[in-house]
């Protein structure tokens, strides 16, 4: 399709950790708990702990509460984008705002209007998982780990032959030792409430000991649990689970920091695949093309190429169909597709000239 690009050759990054939030609003990343649905009774069962937990009337301090990796790490040695009430934007390009379309976008570059459900279908349109796949030193090092089983089909798993693991699909591997066991029968033994969603603790383990011991140089890890928990009013869950995924997040930064093959020589990229309503108490729990303000989505940012810039401020407009080309950037190719892509995310490099 397209050959080894000079965009990243003189950058340090050699492995990607593209990790999503399923529905995590910018507004708990960059402000914390919400005021009104963290006391009400119907969201916030134990209001009492929560609030303890969560709630700090600065809002700089409840956002560390919830999120403490991204705002002491990410903000202090990466990049943090989305805060919509200082001028930082980052959107959704597809007119659905909802998850398959979504994933589709961020992963193909651009927006496939036929991509317009959550349906079981596979995606026709190569994601740069697959491209990366398909590159000289890359064949079997792209592997994805996610909650939603639908992933199988957004990345179409049969024609890539990327290894794709997810919703209630035991994790079998050459090297499996006794832990993947016990989680493969944990997965089934513990009563899950969603059809087709397993627990991210699940998702994120899998994911984890498949890079101690198969050391892939891309990851992507899609988590869900806090869209689950949203869709069903559960605001105090919400935040725990966001909380967990911090620490995830931080123990995968952590791991990668103490493996000599990965350590000053990873990127890791998080993002969403929607945003959720405000306006009315209930908005918060729904998103799609009728609900105001799921277009708005936030991505961070933290690894050797990317200049330490903290929260970003009053960017120039970025959507979510640029996150393809920029994952390919980083690891020195230029990417393309069947059709125009998003640019290159070029404030996260040092060297903007790509």
């Amino acid at each position: 399709m397209v050959s080894i690009s000079t965009l990243n050759a003189k950058g340090k990054t050699r492995n990607i950790i593209f990790i999503t939030f399923d529905g995590l609003r910018w507004e708990e990343v960059f402000y914390g708990a919400d005021s009104l649905l963290i006391n009400n009774d119907d969201f916030t069962k134990e209001r009492k702990g929560m609030v303890k937990d969560y709630w700090a009337d600065i809002p700089q301090t409840r956002r560390e509460k919830l999120m403490p990796f991204f705002w002491s790490t990410i903000n202090t040695e990466g990049q943090l984008y989305g805060n919509v009430h200082k001028g930082s934007v980052v959107t959704l390009a597809n007119p659905y705002w909802f998850s398959y379309p979504s994933y589709s976008e961020m992963l193909v570059g651009y927006v496939d209007l036929s991509r317009d459900s959550n349906d079981k279908e596979s995606n026709p349109n190569i994601t740069v998982l697959e491209y990366i796949h398909n590159q000289p030193g890359f064949h079997g090092k792209v592997a994805a780990f996610c909650s939603w089983d639908v992933f199988d089909f957004i990345i179409n798993e049969k024609r890539s032959g990327i290894l794709v693991n997810s919703g209630m699909e035991p994790f079998v591997g050459k090297y499996n030792g006794p832990k993947i066991g016990l989680l493969n029968e944990i997965m089934f033994q513990i009563p899950v409430p969603w059809k087709s969603v397993r627990y991210d603790a699940i998702t994120h383990h899998f994911a984890m000991d498949y890079l101690e011991q198969y050391k892939p140089k891309l990851l992507f890890i899609a988590y869900d649990e806090t869209d689950e928990y949203a869709h069903e009013g559960k605001y105090d869950k919400y935040l725990i689970a966001a909380h967990r995924l911090d620490k995830y997040v931080a123990e995968l930064w952590n791991w990668t920091q103490k493996n000599y093959q990965y350590k000053n020589k990873t990127t890791i990229l998080i993002t969403t695949d929607h945003g959720r309503g405000h306006g009315t108490i209930d908005a918060w729990r729904n998103h799609g093309s009728s609900v105001t303000g799921a277009e708005n989505v936030w991505m961070a940012v933290l690894g050797p190429d990317t200049p330490p810039k903290g929260e970003v401020l009053d960017n120039e407009p970025m959507t979510s169909s640029q996150v393809a080309a920029t994952i390919a950037a980083f690891l020195g190719f230029e990417y393309s597709n069947e059709r125009p892509v998003g640019p290159v995310m070029n404030s996260m490099f040092y060297d903007t000239k790509r």
